[in-house]
């Protein structure tokens, strides 16, 4: 074993990043193990210095990034402070100077991915990310490296634990959406301000760097069609109920079927309870990938949390480790397919639709009618009336976006409809 330790710098030092050093310490020796030489913390970057942090050296805090990761003699920068700035430039400078990087980075990674990893080859360094998307679950590792050699035609899971919490909430005690929220935000699952979670920037994010990892091609989180939770409600869940579905924030990406193009979604949509990703209960993560020779694999686990996010980090911190003692570096960016990501109009799925309606003779034609002429075909009909009032479920066969978007423009269109009370795509079958 080599003696002389490789020196990491830690930028971000909140909950992920305190259990990074915790592991750093306490592990110490399997990590140096493991690696073939020991590591040593050598920096920590914070914005308040004045706070005590339990377990790393005060000697080693410093609000200075720049000079930290400027030094020259650090061998590998971890970054998990995220957003965009001051990210993106400290990483930029770390390769500059001579570090790899590892991130958790998935805002930063999803918009500027690629110009990170050019910045990687350009300057021989190795650039890292398990822990942007999913937690502890392994599953940038294997879609770059053990998945290579086949072709995926399909990610689909779920991949932010808020959303999923408050929606099983939702749907095991009957709460509504800002009671599922509160208890959340109580437990410590949403922030206080969980608009990136429910409002689905977070899965977005995640979504755009597995479609660009698993179709070798380019795609940006401006590339990903983006639904939220806030919309769902209690009469969504029972009619999910009824279908004998749940509910679930899904993020899709998909190999069009003649291979010329990707698409990348994220949207609430019901799957059947026989589907595994329906028994994903609390704050987990479940992702499925399609691969053709491979066919298909589940990864499940927790998806967030300082101890699962810094297993991650850890991991990626062995395996670039042992690169730079074996003078070499891991996969980079492969997109080499440039392929194109449609827009959502073009996305072929089922999709249920919950109507009021008139309740009198002639109205369930008139809906039909509206269907047909806009090419969506039925699968079935609910109908449900009292005191001139009705509610009419729709549940279609598989259609385009584009076409469900003009036979709802229509229906709103008839006297008989008196709203669209909601609309939500049915997946996993």
């Amino acid at each position: 074993m080599r003696t002389r330790p490789l020196k990491v710098a830690l930028l971000g030092c909140g909950v992920v990043g305190s259990e990074v050093a915790r592991i750093m310490t306490t592990h110490a020796d399997d990590l140096a193990a493991r690696i073939g030489a020991p590591v040593e913390l050598v920096g920590v970057a914070v914005r308040r210095p004045s706070k005590v942090r339990e377990g790393i050296d005060p000697t080693l805090i410093t609000t200075d990034a720049t000079a930290l990761v400027q030094r020259g003699d650090i061998d590998v920068v971890v970054e998990v402070i995220g957003g965009i700035e001051p990210a993106r430039t400290l990483i930029t400078t770390a390769f500059e100077n001579g570090a790899s990087v590892v991130s958790a980075n998935k805002a930063l990674l999803a918009e500027d991915g690629a110009a990170l990893h050019a910045a990687a080859e350009k300057y021989g360094r190795d650039l890292y990310y398990e822990a942007a998307v999913a937690g502890a679950i392994p599953l940038v590792r294997p879609l770059r490296e053990s998945l290579v050699g086949d072709k995926v035609n399909r990610v689909l899971g779920i991949v932010n634990g808020t959303t999923n919490f408050i929606l099983d909430k939702m749907d095991t005690s009957g709460a509504g959406y800002s009671e599922a929220l509160d208890e959340a935000t109580a437990l410590g699952y949403a922030e206080a301000d969980p608009t990136a979670d429910v409002e689905g920037f977070d899965a977005a994010a995640k979504a755009a760097i597995l479609a660009g990892i698993a179709f070798h091609t380019r795609v940006k989180i401006g590339d990903v069609h983006r639904e939220g939770i806030t919309e769902v409600t209690a009469a969504d869940i029972a009619s999910a109920r009824r279908m004998g579905c749940t509910v679930k924030l899904l993020a899709i990406c998909e190999r069009a079927a003649d291979g010329r193009s990707v698409t990348a979604r994220v949207h609430p949509a019901m799957i059947p309870l026989s589907h595994p990703l329906a028994s994903v209960r609390e704050a987990y993560n479940a992702v499925f990938v399609e691969a053709e020779a491979a066919g298909q694999l589940m990864f499940y686990g927790p998806g967030a949390g300082g101890s699962p996010t810094a297993s991650a980090v850890l991991g990626d911190l062995v395996a670039v480790c042992r690169n730079k003692l074996g003078e070499a570096t891991g996969p980079g960016e492969s997109a080499y397919t440039r392929l194109p990501v449609s827009p959502m109009g073009e996305v072929v799925t089922r999709y249920h639709i919950s109507l009021d309606v008139a309740d009198k003779p002639g109205v369930l034609a008139q809906v039909a009618t509206v269907f047909a002429e806009q090419g969506v075909s039925i699968d079935t009909v609910r109908q449900q009336g009292k005191d001139g009032e009705a509610s009419l479920v729709v549940v279609t066969h598989r259609a385009p976006d584009a076409a469900l978007s003009g036979t709802v423009e229509a229906l709103r269109k008839l006297d008989t409809v008196r709203g669209v009370a909601s609309i939500m795509r049915v997946e996993g079958e």
